[in-house]
């Protein structure tokens, strides 16, 4: 069903995003697919912008191994 979902949307020239992704493979499943976004926990819990600012300063932004 997310193939499918997937393949629709960009037959219908959309981008697709995937939220809630909690481990590696979902991560890896959704990358097979070709989805366009990937976002959840698996990448970082929600926090205040400013943090986010800080991480990217610091160039951390990376998924957990």
């Amino acid at each position: 069903m997310i193939a499918s979902t997937i393949l629709l949307a960009h037959k219908l020239d959309m981008n697709v995003v995937a939220e809630g992704v909690e481990d590696a493979q979902q991560l890896k499943l959704l990358q097979n697919l070709d989805c366009d976004e990937i976002q959840g926990y698996y990448f970082s819990r929600p926090i205040p912008a400013d943090d986010f600012a800080k991480l990217l300063a610091k160039g951390v932004i990376s998924p957990p191994e």
